[in-house]
């Protein structure tokens, strides 16, 4: 191991790392919290800067897979369509295999300058996290219960909210509704098997309201689907831990750009195309476990050094405190501050673990498991 690989797996790195995040967080959810006086006079701007604050924290966990880790992502894809990435607005559709999958969405989204403005359906619950939570609160989020019938109107609000943003925006989804597992692939199947649909090698069966509703509420706002498929080299193993701890990953992700218009607007026949792209999907992932390749030419977007620029300043910012803090504790040697000083640097480091044990790909939710149930009632 290099001297750069045994830094970036030291403790010490790591908390430094969870301080500057966590520690930009809270500074940004608290200037968002000030522009909510701006939304009453002028809603545009209001959206504008926030989505440069939301940028200053997402793009600290792009920092890490691009820069940290540096990890490889190679795009799979139309060279026709590569020109027009990032220029529209879009709906990005992503498996969800992967404890960084989300992490290699964003990426995608970094590569392409609209990683600020990126929207995702998320969990009602993250609402309530700070940093992350908190700053897609004032990003206009869509939040959902994951109960169709309780999420439906606040759904289509939601997006509705999201015709008139200033921004080019992708909005991100996973249409399994739950990360893959072995287990929730069997149940899934049997539910598949039930319905006399296809059965899915690589994916579980995607849950078709949630996209329906996304394709109907953005039809004039969105210009195409995204259908994005994503994969590693040599059987890796992808974790947030080992990004942390600098572990590069090869990325492969293949992406198709699909016109909206190609895409039904009656929610039966949306819900049956959605099933004919999944078992595309699945054949594109059987191929690559083959041949290690995805259709389309291979493109490595260029890296944009902005991710690194605003760490290096958030970082710089916050380690005058940090250091003024540890001079002083040194030279007054009071146990009674030294206490209070570790207890924050444990406070700040378990909050972190909590944040990526919500990655892992072993607390997923239980959300394919409900739909078994309620089937064998």
């Amino acid at each position: 191991m290099d001297i750069a690989g045994f830094l970036k797996s030291q403790f010490l790195c790591h908390l430094f790392i969870s301080y500057v995040f966590i520690g930009t967080g809270l500074i940004v959810n608290l200037i968002q919290l000030c522009t909510l006086i701006i939304w009453p006079f002028n809603k545009q701007l209001y959206r504008k800067i926030n989505c440069r604050l939301a940028y200053c924290i997402s793009s600290q966990l792009v920092m890490l897979l691009e820069w940290w880790s540096d990890t490889d992502c190679t795009l799979y894809t139309d060279p026709e369509n590569y020109t027009k990435y990032g220029k529209e607005n879009a709906i990005v559709v992503l498996n969800h295999n992967f404890e960084i999958d989300f992490l290699c969405g964003w990426n995608f989204c970094e590569r392409f300058g609209v990683l600020g403005s990126s929207k995702v359906l998320a969990k009602k619950e993250l609402s309530y996290v700070p940093v992350i939570g908190w700053m897609w609160y004032f990003l206009e989020i869509v939040f959902c219960k994951r109960k169709w019938e309780e999420d439906r109107e606040n759904v289509i609000q939601g997006l509705h909210n999201l015709c008139d943003y200033p921004e080019h925006f992708w909005f991100l989804i996973h249409c399994e509704g739950t990360r893959f597992t072995e287990k929730k692939h069997e149940i899934s199947m049997l539910v598949a098997e039930a319905k006399g649909l296809p059965k899915l090698k690589h994916h579980l069966l995607p849950r078709t309201k949630g996209f329906a509703v996304t394709v109907q509420s953005l039809r004039n706002v969105v210009s195409a689907v995204y259908d994005s498929t994503l994969n590693f080299r040599n059987n890796e193993n992808p974790t947030l831990v080992g990004v942390l701890n600098g572990k590069k990953y090869h990325a492969d992700l293949c992406v198709r750009r699909i016109p909206l218009e190609e895409i039904p607007e009656d929610e039966k026949e949306c819900a049956s195309w959605l099933h004919k792209l999944y078992q595309e999907k699945d054949a594109f992932q059987e191929e690559y476990y083959k041949t290690g390749i995805y259709p389309g030419t291979a493109i490595v977007p260029a890296r944009r050094p902005w991710s690194l620029i605003n760490w290096i300043i958030w970082a710089s910012l916050l380690s005058y405190p940090l250091f003024k803090v540890l001079a002083n504790m040194i030279s007054s040697g009071s146990y009674l501050t030294i206490s209070v000083f570790a207890l924050l640097m444990v406070i700040v480091s378990v909050g972190v673990r909590r944040m990526i044990k919500v990655t892992e790909i072993d607390r997923g939710s239980a959300y394919g498991n409900r739909e078994n149930k309620l089937k064998q009632k």
